[in-house]
């Protein structure tokens, strides 16, 4: 409200928001925690004793959780393993700062490394990279675009990628999420009538969607947008920030999860935060672009430059996902094959073989890392060395998503997104159901750390649960979390999904029939 003659500073609305429900709630976010955030993580108890959440004061106790919040999908978030030891080796080679931004004497052999093996990793010809990933997108859209260029946006995008588009100065057209017919619709409209005012055309049509969408879990439609881009002639924009290494076959992302060529994309944007239990983000794309933006993205050029232990950290995490060019690599590969068709089902071998590998013409990036592209000095284990490790975490998140996505929708709750998304949102649709959730949540036998998402990350009425789930679970851990949601589920009135509701045992009996499913 005004004050002193000085005009509000925040709209009614959000004042009446915070003051009514966001301060009634603020227990539930924003929670301190301590160590490593992996399967579990530990919690510092802290307590609001007299004025209701406006101040904490912390107990001096520790709460360890079952850890459902944090971005660590392939569960490289870890303080030992192969690439912790590499990056203590890397301390102690490098140190902890580069000491300069790009430009200015802050580009180590390291950064060059990790850049070409992002290149390699998601099959494009060169790449850029920055110590933060919300200004991976927001200093590299204007670069891309400006004044009489057109951007087309997903209307879920995330923030960092608004941010980009409103400091761009580019005119910006949003469609329904996901909505192929949309945006069809949108483009027609925009090239039939041109700039405003002038109607000439427009100097450059950029399409920006998200791989998959943090808040939804729903996957974009990359092939029907690739015959759209063939069709219009618009360059696109990926950002797969929570999609690389987390799904598809080989942990290339939703291009490597619909078997799409990445020379069919203009740019591909990602960050190492969620799948590489490092920090930062890559801008790639052809050569030439890649030489056109470095000079002008400020967040790679102008900004401190990422620091050794995190581009150790990368090099080791990506290259263990690939593996390493070397004859253990090609054994642990022909075993796995052979495993794979001994578990599928008769009748989905067939179709394995469509699938695109390393030996198909334009996926020659879905083979092994180089060893000229890893630093000489970087040892690794075995069972990294060879990919094993790797095929198996991207095996294990897999039946994860799956499961927990299927197990909730039997049990009748409303989920959001992808079958193998390892983002689920569960709906509670009620504000107020959020905190007693999480609160309820926190209080079991075995304690679980959910996020809580609301206004204004989502609308007011679409109030969600949402589970990050990782390669470092178990399937115990899954059940536990099913068997706390049926709980809850029945006490907070959540299970209002039309159709035949199961059972949480029949759901944890039946796990692997429900993963196998085609639905």
């Amino acid at each position: 409200m005004p004050n002193n003659g000085y005009a509000a500073l925040n709209s009614d609305f959000d004042s009446f928001y915070t003051r009514r429900l966001k301060m009634r709630i603020d227990d539930c976010f924003s929670r301190p925690v301590t160590l490593v955030p992996g399967r579990t993580i530990t919690l510092l108890d802290r307590a609001s004793r007299i004025n209701h959440n406006k101040h904490y004061e912390f107990t001096h106790t520790f709460t360890r959780a079952l850890n459902v919040s944090s971005y660590n999908y392939l569960g490289f978030a870890q303080a030992q393993g192969g690439c912790a030891d590499a990056v203590e080796d890397g301390l102690r080679r490098y140190g902890l700062s580069a000491l300069g931004s790009r430009a200015e004497g802050g580009t180590l052999d390291l950064h060059l490394q990790a850049e070409a093996l992002v290149a390699r990793f998601v099959g494009q010809e060169d790449a850029i990279i920055a110590s933060m990933g919300f200004a991976t997108n927001s200093a590299t859209l204007p670069a891309l675009v400006g004044k009489h260029c057109l951007v087309v946006s997903d209307e879920h995008n995330h923030a960092s990628i608004r941010v980009g588009l409103r400091l761009s100065g580019a005119m910006i057209r949003t469609f329904k999420h996901n909505d192929v017919q949309d945006l069809e619709k949108v483009l027609r409209e925009a090239i039939s009538q041109g700039q405003p005012r002038t109607h000439r055309p427009w100097k450059k049509i950029l399409l920006v969607v998200e791989g998959l969408y943090s808040m939804e879990g729903s996957m974009a439609n990359i092939p029907a947008i690739i015959e759209l881009k063939k069709r219009y002639k618009f360059y696109l924009y990926i950002d797969e920030a929570h999609s690389i290494g987390a799904v598809g076959p080989q942990g290339r992302g939703v291009l490597n999860y619909f078997h799409v060529n990445p020379k069919d994309v203009d740019i591909m944007m990602g960050t190492f935060t969620k799948s590489f239990g490092a920090s930062g983000g890559y801008i790639a794309g052809s050569k030439a672009l890649i030489s056109a933006l470095r000079p002008r993205v400020q967040g790679s050029s102008y900004s401190e430059a990422m620091a050794p232990a995190v581009l150790t950290q990368i090099i080791a995490s990506m290259g263990s996902i690939m593996g390493i060019d070397s004859p253990e690599y090609y054994q642990g590969l022909a075993l796995a094959k052979e495993k794979e068709r001994q578990w599928v089902r008769r009748d989905l071998v067939k179709g394995l073989e469509r699938v695109p590998t390393a030996e198909t013409r334009g996926y020659e990036h879905l083979g092994p890392a180089p060893q000229y592209l890893l630093p000489s000095w970087l040892t690794l284990p075995k069972e990294l060395k060879d990919g094993s490790e790797g095929r198996e975490r991207l095996h294990r998140l897999a039946f994860n998503a799956r499961y927990l996505s299927r197990g909730l929708v039997k049990l009748g709750f409303i989920v959001f997104g992808h079958d193998d998304s390892p983002i689920i949102p569960l709906l509670t649709f009620n504000p107020g159901k959020m905190p007693l959730f999480s609160r309820l949540m926190a209080e079991r036998k075995v304690p679980i750390v959910v996020v809580i998402v609301g206004y204004p990350a989502t609308p007011l009425v679409t109030s969600r649960i949402r589970f990050c789930l990782s390669a470092a679970h178990t399937k115990w851990d899954v059940d536990e979390l099913l068997r706390a949601c049926d709980a809850i589920g029945d006490t907070l009135d959540l299970k209002i999904a039309g159709g035949k509701h199961w059972k949480v045992e029949e759901v944890i009996e039946r796990a692997v029939e429900l993963v196998l499913t085609d639905d």
